[in-house]
């Protein structure tokens, strides 16, 4: 049995962990922690989860909760996470960090976009948590990046066809939205119903923090330089996001090539669904699942590929993800805990 902490247990993703950890076969979830709830059972918090009267948030006392747990998830707003990782490594414990402290490996390029990093020789030793692209390196880490919601949904459709030289590099270009709980739980006013109920904007074009994660792993992948446009929109729903990806193939490329690509990666993996000709995904059917779907158009004469992929911000783009790491460094299969079925409504 894997004993958990979950760290941040009162946002949006934090509850998301608890939910999957709780219903985890091979888990046991011993310490909750929450700076702005200390004291408060997470009922008290959440009145919809009945059952959880005794699970009382603490402080994030890394001594005290070191001998209960072996992994703990930090569900932490950016710039905090780093604080406590290397103490938690100092007491044999595992991390799966959910904010982007440890996601690049690139020093200066997370620093231009966050903060000063207070530990950044252990940049060495964390891997990305792109699950499906990077497993083998995952199973014998220490501490694992979880990648953001729209990292997810732009690499995963994109890593494999510029690996196999099937696409251009240059003038890549992601239009992605996403459900308003992908600025978490904190008050905002660009979040508010008003603001957002039956509407729909672009936000943060050419600054959102996610552009410099995405292009550090594409440009690891390609050997080269990449530097995509990336469109993020904000979406009048809770939960869900879709990007649809704009990108050159090669001359010599064909649909039939880069499905063939697509199924040598991704045709075992659980999590990771190829749609077939004329079928695209929709936020609706990823809903309450860890699965990524994509789906490809293919302009032949243009030779101009259209890829759209759809997933839970939530759940593959955030709390599914890291117990799918988690499942990984233990030895687990990816789909333990995580095997949900999507019903149709």
């Amino acid at each position: 049995m894997i004993n958990v902490g979950i760290a941040g247990a009162s946002g949006y993703a934090g509850i998301e962990l608890v939910k999957l950890i709780s219903n985890h076969p091979e888990a046991k979830l011993c310490a909750v922690t929450s700076n702005s709830y200390k004291g408060k059972s997470l009922t008290d918090i959440f009145p919809s989860m009945g059952g959880f009267e005794n699970l009382v948030c603490e402080d994030l006392d890394i001594k005290s909760i070191s001998s209960k747990i072996d992994v703990m998830f930090l569900a932490l707003p950016h710039k905090i996470s780093m604080k406590h990782v290397p103490a938690l490594l100092e007491q044999n414990i595992k991390v799966i960090d959910l904010s982007a402290d440890y996601r690049f490996t690139n020093a200066a390029a997370y620093e231009s976009t966050y903060q000063e990093h207070t530990s950044k020789h252990l940049l060495k030793e964390s891997v990305y948590g792109l699950s499906e692209i990077y497993r083998g390196k995952i199973r014998t880490a220490n501490i694992v990046g979880n990648p953001g919601c729209y990292p997810t949904s732009i690499l995963l459709p994109l890593l494999p066809l510029l690996k196999e030289g099937l696409v251009l590099g240059d003038g890549i270009i992601a239009d992605s939205k996403s459900g308003v709980s992908g600025a978490g739980r904190s008050l905002s006013l660009s979040t508010h119903f008003c603001e957002v109920n039956e509407s729909f904007n672009a936000y943060k074009i050419g600054n959102h923090r996610h552009a410099p994660e995405i292009d550090e792993v594409l440009s690891m992948h390609s050997r080269r330089k990449i530097s995509i446009t990336f469109v993020p929109h904000l979406l009048p729903l809770t939960r869900g996001m879709l990007s649809t990806i704009y990108v050159k193939a090669k001359d010599n490329a064909d649909e039939n090539e880069i499905r063939q690509t697509y199924n040598s990666y991704y045709g075992n993996e659980p999590f990771v669904r190829i749609l077939k000709k004329n079928l695209y995904p929709s936020i609706a059917h990823v809903k309450g699942t860890n699965r990524c779907d994509i789906g490809i158009h293919f302009d032949e004469a243009r030779h101009q590929l259209i890829i759209v992929s759809a997933i839970d911000n939530l759940l593959k783009g955030a709390a599914g993800q890291a117990v799918q790491n988690m499942n990984i460094l233990f030895g687990l299969n990816d789909e333990t805990g995580l095997n949900s079925v999507q019903g149709p409504l």
